[in-house]
């Protein structure tokens, strides 16, 4: 049977072993011991109950293929996997799918599971707390910290004088900055002195084993529009350690990964007719606690806190525990 490697197991990983597990035997290359719902990261911070719920075991994603919690040390043109400790795994075909970084606790790295309580201690007992950087990252990160303690001093600081990067409407930036307004959520340039810091900003591409020509300076992989990458026959690469010019979201990361399936579903049977992927204009959906927020997409224009906050009442929750194969 076709070996198919999948290196990482975040958003785009899972969803691509999940689509090739009847087609192909499926290796996942996965350091942790469990899918960590970064989606919902900032909720688990201000929430308690939060704080178990987004680590979902991966034992139930595969049927037919199997899990392999290592480290990968270096990936190779010919598709030849060098593993941490030695072990070597070649696939027919392998997608590397390892994310980016980014500071705690927007993404809860290996170890920093225990750290969340006491996050969520320190945010209890300071009164004043300040996030450097407007992005959607610090927003609603801010929306989070008003939500659960109302009145709370919250300071973001940014270089660029408006909020939010990207293409958006006005309208947007308007709701935005009213309700921000209305937590008393204080949006400034300027050094701020505050009892707690967390860095919103510095999200860094996941690639340092990548042993590709197709690696530019900026860590991010060059890929073709069928999302192999550039340069390679059976290599492919989705999520936020692409070079596509669209924003790195982990909606986006299971686009690219079942387009990435299909490609390689497609060249398993000897076809040809491969799909390729078009870039997506900006789209967000930004809650700013349990009942506040705004969203936009070009189709459905701006909408506000009420249909924002129930979009993400759950944080798709659910719809990643099926995947998983978690009741």
């Amino acid at each position: 049977m076709t070996k198919v490697l999948i290196i990482g197991g975040g958003y785009g990983g899972i969803t691509v072993a999940k689509a090739l597990d009847d087609v192909a035997e499926v290796v996942l290359i996965e350091p942790r011991e469990t899918f960590v719902h970064n989606v919902a990261a900032l909720r688990a911070v201000v929430d308690p109950s939060w704080a178990d719920r987004i680590f979902i075991p991966y034992d139930g994603l595969l049927a037919n293929g199997r899990i392999r919690r290592a480290w990968a040390e270096k990936v190779t043109a010919d598709a030849r996997v060098e593993l941490r400790g030695g072990d070597v795994e070649i696939g027919d075909y392998v997608v590397l799918a390892t994310g980016s970084s980014y500071p705690y606790p927007a993404k809860i790295g290996i170890g920093e599971r225990d750290q969340l309580a006491e996050t969520h201690r320190a945010l209890e007992k300071a009164e004043h707390v300040l996030l450097v950087g407007a992005g959607p990252v610090g927003l609603e990160f801010a929306g989070e910290i008003t939500a659960a303690w109302p009145g709370k001093r919250v300071t973001v600081v940014d270089r660029a004088d408006d909020l939010m990067p990207g293409d958006y409407p006005d309208e947007f930036r308007v709701s935005l900055r009213r309700q921000l307004d209305e937590r008393g959520i204080r949006i400034t340039t300027e050094p701020v002195d505050a009892d707690l810091r967390f860095d919103c900003f510095g999200a860094t591409p996941e690639t340092g084993y990548a042993d590709l020509p197709a690696r530019r300076p900026d860590g991010r992989l060059a890929v073709n529009p069928d999302l192999r990458v550039c340069g390679t026959e059976n290599i492919f690469a989705i999520g936020d350690i692409t070079a596509l010019p669209e924003l790195k979201m982990a909606r986006l990361a299971q686009m690219h990964a079942r387009v990435a399936a299909a490609n390689i579903r497609a060249l398993i049977e000897g076809r040809t007719d491969l799909t390729t992927y078009q870039p997506q204009p900006d789209a967000i959906v930004l809650p700013l606690g349990p009942h506040g927020g705004v969203s936009y997409g070009p189709e459905a224009g701006v909408l506000g806190p009420e249909q924002t906050a129930a979009i993400k009442a759950g944080f798709y929750l659910d719809q990643y525990r099926e995947l998983l194969g978690q009741p």
